[in-house]
């Protein structure tokens, strides 16, 4: 019997803390003209001292749990997308499985801005092969932890959050036509030097901090973005302009623009939230799709096509009609 993943309901999680545009102009060399001019960012969400990425995790997950009308014990499998894990291990996502009384399996998957993409390819194939019925997929970071705050190419851009969907196997009937329709993700390690952190457990004991080379990763970016979305659609044979609305990874609106003028898409079916979450890696996505979902813009039956481009180099997209 085939089975189809279901998206069953999406939750996001914020922190409380705000930090300006303006905020930051007070410690680098910009302003807030400067920052929405390249960036299209005006403000961006900072975890509290005592705040893990777990903690955000599980607020995400909740809230995605409590809109599927599903608990944990529902869930047997939690993959959490995120570069900024609480332990070097056990995996953020055994916190997170903890927390909601799941069973099953839980791992942490790393595929930096990615990730959500990435975890959600993976979720699709175990629920496609019966392998588990129910699956949390969650995209959590603590970002800010890993900025060097006088570097201002870089500590502009992010922000901290979480983003989590409840999926589901179910058959092709049972689905009537809802669920994930294609996925693609690709790895290019002979860019891994464009955006790195300088540090790392075996390489030099150290956590370290974010590097990127920026107008590199802004040309990879709109080529690799573009052909991946074109991928996923003709692996579902769904011309693009069938598509209804488009939720891309929060990186930058100059990168989002560039992407909706290359294939002709309409900036109107274009979810943007980038102004006021900024880049929050492996949470951007479902953050941006729960935002659309909440005020309206996405619902049930749409088309959804989703895309990310992360440190690696990797990329990669996901359609899918919730």
């Amino acid at each position: 019997m085939s089975l189809k993943t279901v998206i069953l309901g999406v939750g996001a999680y914020l922190p409380a803390r705000v930090l300006t545009n303006t905020e930051l102009s007070q410690r680098v060399d910009t302003s807030d003209a400067w920052i929405i001019e390249r960036t299209g960012i005006r403000e961006r969400r900072i975890a509290g001292e005592t705040e893990r990425t777990s903690d955000l995790a599980i607020a995400a997950a909740r809230q995605a749990l409590e809109r599927a009308g599903r608990d944990g014990k529902d869930i047997d499998l939690i993959i959490v997308a995120t570069t900024t894990p609480d332990l070097t291990f056990p995996a953020t996502a055994a916190r997170v499985q903890a927390a909601l009384r799941a069973q099953g399996a839980a791992f942490d998957l790393q595929a930096v801005c990615s990730g959500f993409i990435f975890a959600l390819t993976t979720a699709d194939n175990f629920l496609a092969r019966g392998q588990a019925k129910r699956a949390l997929v969650i995209g959590a970071e603590t970002f800010s932890r890993i900025l060097d705050w006088d570097d201002r190419g870089t500590c502009v851009l992010f922000g901290d959050g979480a983003g989590a969907v409840v999926v589901e196997a179910q058959s092709e009937a049972e689905a009537n036509g809802r669920g994930v329709l294609s996925t693609f993700i690709r790895t290019d390690g002979r860019m891994h030097d464009l955006l790195y952190t300088d540090g790392g457990p075996s390489q030099t004991g150290t956590v370290g901090k974010v590097r990127m080379v920026g107008n590199a990763v802004f040309r990879q970016a709109v080529e690799h973005i573009s052909g991946a979305m074109l991928e996923a659609c003709a692996r579902a044979d769904t011309p693009i302009d069938a598509v209804d609305w488009f939720v891309p990874h929060q990186a930058n609106q100059r990168i989002l623009d560039g992407v909706a003028r290359k294939l002709g898409i309409s900036t109107e079916k274009v979810i943007s939230t980038v102004a006021l979450h900024g880049n929050t890696s492996a949470a951007s996505v479902p953050l941006a799709l729960e935002a659309a979902i909440s005020d309206g813009r996405i619902k049930q039956g749409d088309l959804v096509l989703m895309e990310a481009l992360g440190g690696g180099l990797t990329w990669g997209a996901a359609l899918a009609r919730l």
